[in-house]
C-alpha cells in the first residue's frame, strides 16, 4: 500500500525582520500549517541567502502564545470579549476623551513591522477620524534624523542607492552601524565585496566584525562624529580632492562649508575623537580619491542629540566628493525594521502626510482634505515621546498602538511605564503579550505578516508585495481591518476599503513617489523602487542622478555637539546600545525561537578587560549597572571589542532592559533621544548572587 502524501504549497513573501527585505518562501501543508521557510534563490537582494533570524521566521509567528481574541482589563486581569464589545467600548471612551479634552488628547503609534497598508490606515485614522496629527512610530528613535537631515541637504530622506551597488563600488565606508548583527545578509555581502577587492573603512567606537577585516578602522569616541567628518572635509578641501565640477553644477553653499572647516585640522580633533591625525588623513584621502565610494550608516549616527547634524555632516562629505547619483556611490541609511522606510513613506509622522508632504503646507492640506473628503487637523502633532511627556503632564489621555513595544524600546523605561499606566485609554494590538500590552486596557489580536496581504518597503526603497500564507489564529485581524471597524463605530466611513489593494491604490494616488505602482506591477518582479511614476515607470534604482528635488543640493556647515551626559566621578563609564546577531528589536519575535534563544539566552554587558580588572569583574560575573534614571542587573561579557571607558548593552531583553538606563535628552530637530551615550556606573554583585530581572528589582523598596 502506497504511503499517503501531503501536498505542500509555496508562498513567496518578504522576511519580517530587518530592513534589508530578503525574499523568503513559506511552505504550508494541506492543513494550513507552516512547515518550513527557505530563501528565494532568484531574489535580487538576498540572492538565495537568509540569516539565522530569517530561517527562524516560523517560530516568530507560531500559534502558541498568540493573542487570538480581544481582551479587556478588569482590575489586574484580562478577560476575553467580542470584537463588537471591544470596539464599542473603545469608541465610547474615545468620544468621552475628545468631548472633554479635545481631539489632540488622543493619538496613534503605528508600526514599522506592519504593512504599508496598515500604516497608511493608521495615519488616516488619526487625521481623518480622530482629527489630530498625533501619529508617530519607531522611526522617531531610529532614523528620524535621516529624514530631517537628508531632506534639508538633498530633498529626500532615503537611501540614495541600491544594495547591489556594494559590488559596484571601489570603497565602502560603514559608520555607526554593524551590518553583520542586524542586517546580516547585507553584512555578508560586504564581506564578499571585500574579498573581491573592494576597500572597506569602518568608523565605530566598537571593534565590530567588519572592523576586524577593514582596511582602516577609525575607533572614534562616542558622539564625536561631526568633529571627525569635518576634519576629513578639511583634508579633502585642502588637498583639492573635491569634485569641483559636481559642486559647481549641483551644489550650493560650498564657500561657507569650506570656511567652517578651515581650522578643523585632523590634529585639532585628535583628543576629542580619539583618532590619530594620520588615520583621519588616510581615510579622507582614500574617500576623496575613490572613483566610487558608498557610505552606509546606522543608529551610531542618528541616536544622538546631534543626530540631524551628524546626517548633514555625512551628506556634506558625499556631496563635496561628488559621490552621489551614480552606481556604487551615495549616502545610505540602513533601516532597522522591515518596514520602517514604508511607515515613514506612509506619513506615520506628526509633521508630514504620505510622501513627506508637510502638514503645514496649504497645498498639501487641501489635497488631503479633498482626497479624504473631509476637514483635517492643520497643526503638527506630538511625537511618540511627546505623547509620553504630555500624558505625565495631564494633557494627553488616550493612545492606540500596534506592533510596537515602547516600554522595552523607548528611553527611560520608568518614565514610559509611568505614562502608559496613567493613560485613561490604552489600546494595544499585538501578536503576543508584550510588556506594553501588559499595561493596556484593551488588547486586540493582530494578524502577522504571513496572515495578510500588503506591501513592505525596504531600506533601498523597494516596495514588495506579500501574500497571505496562513489564516490568522482565532479571530485576529489585520491592522487596517480593525482600524476600519473602529472608524465605523465612531461614525466614520473614511477607512471603508474592501481589500488591501484598495488601500494601496488610494495611498498611491496621493503619494507622488508611489503613483506608478500597483499590486499587479509589483508582482511582475521583486517589487519596484520609488520614485515610480510617469517619469520612472519601472522605478528608480539610484536617486539624484541628474538633479535634486530641491534643485541644487545644500552644503550646510555643522559643528561638533557634545554628548548630553559625559562620564563623571559618580558615573564614570559611557553606555552605548547595540544589537545582537541572533535577536531583533524588543525580542517578541526572535525570543520565541529556541534556536536563537539558545545562542544568547539573557542580556549582557560588554566591558573592556581593563575596566573589568579595575572593578574586580570576571567573565560572566553578575553585575549591577546604574544611571541617573534606573538600575538593572545582568552578566558581564569581557571583550576587547569595546574600548576602555565604554560599555555596551543590547536592548532585546525584557529581563535586563538597557532602556532603564538610557537618556531622554533629544535632538532638537527630530526629538530623537540620545540612546547611544549615557553615563553609568558598574559594580560586581556579591559572590553567589544571581542577577535579578527588572520585575523583581522594581518590586523591591
Amino acid at each position: 500500500m502506497a504511503c499517503a502524501t501531503t501536498a505542500t504549497s509555496i508562498v513567496k513573501t518578504v522576511c519580517p525582520f530587518c530592513g534589508v527585505g530578503c525574499g523568503i518562501n513559506l511552505k504550508v501543508d494541506a492543513r494550513g500549517n507552516l512547515v518550513g521557510v527557505e530563501p528565494q534563490q532568484s531574489h535580487p537582494i538576498s540572492r538565495g541567502k537568509l540569516c539565522e533570524k530569517g530561517w527562524s521566521t516560523a517560530y516568530a509567528i507560531r500559534p502558541d502564545n498568540r493573542i487570538t481574541e480581544p481582551l479587556k482589563r478588569i482590575k489586574d486581569r484580562f478577560y476575553p470579549i467580542s470584537w463588537d464589545q471591544a470596539l464599542s467600548e473603545i469608541s465610547e471612551a474615545i468620544r468621552d476623551i475628545q468631548a472633554e479634552s479635545g481631539n489632540d488628547a488622543m493619538g496613534v503609534i503605528s508600526s514599522a513591522r506592519a504593512t504599508n497598508e496598515d500604516n497608511y490606515a493608521a495615519q488616516k485614522f488619526a487625521r481623518a477620524v480622530l482629527n489630530t496629527n498625533n501619529i508617530d512610530h519607531c522611526a522617531r528613535i531610529c532614523h528620524s534624523p535621516t529624514v530631517a537631515g537628508l531632506k534639508q541637504t538633498l530633498g529626500s530622506g532615503a537611501m540614495t542607492n541600491s544594495t547591489k551597488d556594494i559590488f559596484e563600488t571601489e570603497l565602502i565606508v560603514v559608520i555607526g552601524a554593524d551590518p553583520t548583527e542586524n542586517h546580516s545578509v547585507l553584512g555578508g555581502q560586504i564581506f564578499d565585496a571585500r574579498q573581491r577587492g573592494v576597500k572597506l573603512v569602518v568608523i565605530d567606537p566598537r571593534v565590530t566584525r567588519l572592523a576586524k577585516v577593514a582596511d582602516i578602522h577609525l575607533q572614534l569616541k562616542p558622539g564625536s562624529n561631526i568633529a571627525l567628518i569635518n576634519a576629513m572635509l578639511h583634508v579633502i578641501i585642502e588637498q583639492k580632492l573635491c569634485d569641483t565640477s559636481f559642486i559647481h553644477q549641483r551644489c550650493e553653499g560650498f564657500e561657507g562649508l569650506a570656511a567652517s572647516v578651515e581650522t578643523i585640522t585632523p590634529e585639532s580633533v585628535e583628543n576629542s575623537t580619539g583618532v590619530s591625525a594620520r588615520q583621519i588623513r588616510a581615510v579622507a584621502e582614500l574617500y576623496g580619491q575613490a572613483k566610487t565610494a558608498m557610505i552606509l550608516y546606522g543608529m551610531g549616527i542618528t541616536q544622538f542629540v546631534s543626530g540631524t547634524q551628524n546626517v548633514i555632516a555625512l551628506s556634506n562629505l558625499a556631496l563635496v566628493c561628488g559621490q552621489i547619483g551614480r552606481p556604487g556611490t551615495g549616502i545610505n541609511p540602513l533601516r532597522g525594521q522591515n518596514n520602517v522606510q514604508g511607515a515613514c513613506d506612509m506619513g506615520c509622522l506628526p509633521n508630514v502626510y504620505p510622501g513627506y508632504q508637510a502638514v503645514t503646507d496649504a497645498t498639501a492640506q487641501r489635497k488631503f482634505a479633498q482626497g479624504w473628503g473631509q476637514p483635517i487637523a492643520l497643526q503638527p502633532g506630538l511625537t511618540s515621546l511627546g505623547m509620553t511627556k504630555a500624558t505625565l503632564a495631564g494633557a494627553f489621555r488616550g493612545l492606540i498602538i500596534f506592533g510596537e513595544d515602547p516600554v522595552v524600546t523607548d528611553p527611560d523605561q520608568n518614565h514610559v511605564r509611568a505614562a502608559m499606566k496613567k493613560m485613561e485609554l490604552l489600546v494595544v494590538a499585538e501578536l503576543t503579550m508584550t510588556e506594553t500590552a501588559r499595561l493596556a486596557d484593551y488588547i486586540l489580536p493582530a494578524a502577522s505578516f504571513a496572515e495578510k496581504e500588503g506591501t513592505f518597503t525596504n531600506c533601498e526603497r523597494r516596495v514588495q508585495h506579500i501574500a497571505p500564507a496562513l489564516s490568522p489564529p482565532g479571530i485576529a485581524m489585520g491592522d487596517w481591518q480593525w482600524l476600519k471597524a473602529l472608524a465605523e463605530k465612531l461614525g466614520s466611513q473614511a477607512l471603508s476599503w474592501s481589500c488591501s489593494e484598495a488601500v494601496f491604490d488610494e495611498m498611491a494616488s496621493l503619494t507622488p513617489s508611489y503613483q506608478g505602482m500597483s499590486y499587479s506591477h509589483l508582482q511582475q518582479a521583486h517589487g519596484l523602487q520609488w520614485p515610480c511614476n510617469q517619469s520612472a515607470p519601472e522605478g528608480t534604482a539610484i536617486l539624484h542622478q541628474t538633479t535634486f528635488p530641491i534643485g541644487k543640493a545644500r552644503l550646510i556647515p555643522v559643528h561638533q555637539i557634545a554628548v548630553d551626559e559625559p562620564p563623571d566621578d559618580q558615573y564614570p563609564l559611557i553606555l552605548t546600545t547595540n544589537r545582537l546577531h541572533f535577536h531583533y528589536g524588543c525580542g517578541s519575535m526572535t525570543r520565541k525561537s529556541p534556536l536563537l534563544e539558545r545562542e544568547t539566552p539573557a542580556g549582557l554587558l560588554f566591558i573592556n578587560p581593563q575596566d573589568a580588572r579595575n572593578l574586580l569583574i570576571h567573565r560572566y560575573s553578575p553585575v549591577g549597572v546604574r544611571s541617573r534614571r534606573g538600575y538593572i542587573e545582568t552578566r558581564a561579557m569581557i571583550t576587547d571589542d569595546v574600548p576602555p571607558g565604554l560599555v555596551a548593552m543590547p536592548y532585546h531583553f525584557r529581563e535586563a532592559p538597557s532602556n532603564q538606563l538610557t537618556n531622554t535628552a533629544q535632538d532638537p530637530v527630530t526629538k530623537m533621544p540620545e540612546l547611544k551615550a549615557c553615563a553609568v556606573s558598574v559594580e560586581p554583585l556579591p559572590p553567589g548572587q544571581e542577577p535579578k530581572d527588572i520585575d523583581r528589582l522594581l518590586e523591591e523598596p
